[in-house]
């Protein structure tokens, strides 16, 4: 049976192609869609995910709006890799969805309590506000949750700062609920998203499947291509946010290891840093673990495929 996911997200390039992953895989069912601040202020995110649910033909999934801003501190957004959009590069259609009343975090709460103890999996690829507020609202989720599979962190890597990722770094303290909570987290870091590049044969791939999805994820990754070359320095960008639903779908693609993992909230120059402890002995009932390598050729099979089954639906191509 396919693993039944929530997906929390901020919209994004990155977040675009993963929620394609996800809705194109038989592997895994998206029984919700919810979005969170991050790379552009939620009302930005949230019309971005609306968009890629329109142009992937989504429907009969939920998508709900959740946090504004942290828990605590002031929003930062990802405008200098993502524009000002948020989405920036292709042109985004007018979506016909619309948004679940209900706030993403009661989303969340809600579906989880719905489902069999053990049945949803949560795969966070924005700030953590909205899985920390949920958790807080509702502790028996904690127990009846599969696991967290996020993509945030890193145990070598930072990008937001020299030792902190943009996820982690923007809400802490949230990340510090989630990752001190007792369910099962997995954490897809910088350190094993940076092996996720689309090479310019990973781009000419999805673009010649010919279809408006596949354009339209050729044009994002032309965008980021670009925007990661200019202010990173990559010549192929890395592709994060993907790989968490990857894990879910195939763990096989994404190695970890289990290992005890907590988020630094008072350091002056490590702020945001997730704490990896890799020290031998490691303790056997760790329920934290740390994503350490990617198949990057199996893991672009799934996109491709995902989207091959999305097909054209704009045309009559309806995913299978």
């Amino acid at each position: 049976m396919p693993t039944k996911i929530i997906l929390d997200c901020d919209p994004g390039h990155d977040d675009a192609i993963a929620l394609l992953l996800a809705h194109g895989s038989p592997d895994v069912e998206l029984v919700a869609v919810t979005t969170v601040a991050g790379n552009q202020t939620l009302e930005k995110v949230t019309r971005n995910a609306l968009a890629v649910a329109q142009i992937a033909g989504i429907v009969d999934v939920p998508f709900a709006a959740g946090c504004a801003r942290p828990l605590v501190r002031r929003l930062s957004v990802a405008d200098d890799i993502h524009g000002e959009s948020g989405m920036d590069g292709p042109q985004l259609p007018d979506s016909t969805i619309t948004v679940d009343p209900r706030h993403a975090v009661d989303l969340i709460v809600d579906t989880v309590m719905a489902y069999p103890e053990g049945t949803i999996t949560l795969v966070p690829t924005g700030p953590l506000t909205n899985i920390a507020l949920a958790a807080r609202k509702e502790p028996r989720i904690v127990e009846r949750v599969r696991e967290v599979v996020l993509m945030g962190g890193g145990y070598h890597a930072g990008n937001w700062s020299a030792t902190s990722e943009f996820n982690i770094a923007i809400d802490p303290e949230a990340a510090h609920i989630v990752f001190n909570e007792p369910w099962q987290v997995t954490m897809c870091g910088l350190d094993v998203t940076h092996q996720a590049v689309a090479t310019d044969a990973v781009i000419q791939r999805v673009s010649d499947l010919g279809t408006a999805p596949a354009a339209f994820v050729t044009e994002l990754l032309q965008f980021f291509k670009q925007s990661y070359l200019d202010v990173q320095g990559f010549t192929a960008p890395p592709v994060h946010d993907p790989v968490a639903v990857a894990r879910v779908i195939d763990p096989t693609i994404v190695r970890t290891v289990p290992v005890p993992i907590d988020v630094e909230l008072g350091g002056s120059l490590t702020l945001g840093m997730t704490v990896t402890d890799f020290r031998f002995p490691r303790p056997s009932d760790s329920h934290t673990h740390a994503a350490v390598e990617l198949d990057h050729a199996r893991f672009w099979d799934l996109i491709v495929a995902a989207l091959e089954r999305i097909g054209d639906p704009a045309t009559g191509g309806a995913a299978v």
